[in-house]
């Protein structure tokens, strides 16, 4: 029954993850296009506002699935399970290069707090309108939703059919 639970709140977390994550997916579409600086600094504030849910949902999907992996201890012997590790590392690194540094460079260039490399750093004055525009363009967000989505559904195939 506990085992049952602990998969349960996983899967939940996974949820609850790609629900609080989808904003900045969201955001990372719609900022290639927009054209209003202040539009802009909102929808970057927007997904700002849903990382505390994001980071605490990732923790829990962490905590839970290792806790499913411990109470089923047969599963360290499997590959499925490590590569699924690898799977999610990868994501988490990708994401950082190709979503958290572009935006982070969006953040600048509009004039609000910005980090590099999980680092914070205070408002600076705002850039032209162009040079806005053209950080806004190296926004990937096809690549971000590959990515992200894809990863999450090899895992959840690892998962599922424990290929190996």
């Amino acid at each position: 029954m506990l085992y049952q639970l602990v998969v349960f709140l996983h899967v939940v977390s996974v949820l609850g993850y790609l629900l609080a994550h989808g904003v900045s997916a969201s955001v990372s579409y719609a900022i290639k296009k927009e054209r209003d600086v202040n539009r802009i600094r909102a929808l970057l504030d927007l997904s700002e506002k849903s990382y505390p849910a994001m980071f605490l949902t990732l923790l829990a999907i962490v905590v839970f699935g290792l806790a499913a992996a411990f109470l089923n201890m047969v599963w360290w012997r499997t590959g499925w399970i490590w590569l699924s590790i690898v799977v999610l590392v990868a994501i988490i690194v990708l994401m950082a290069v190709y979503g958290a540094t572009p935006f982070g460079e969006i953040r600048k260039a509009v004039g609000i707090p910005y980090r590099v490399k999980g680092k914070p750093f205070p408002a600076e004055s705002a850039r032209s309108d162009d040079e806005i525009y053209s950080v806004t363009a190296k926004v990937n967000p096809t690549l971000l939703l590959v990515i992200g989505y894809g990863g999450f559904a090899v895992i959840a195939w690892l998962m599922i059919g424990k290929p190996f």
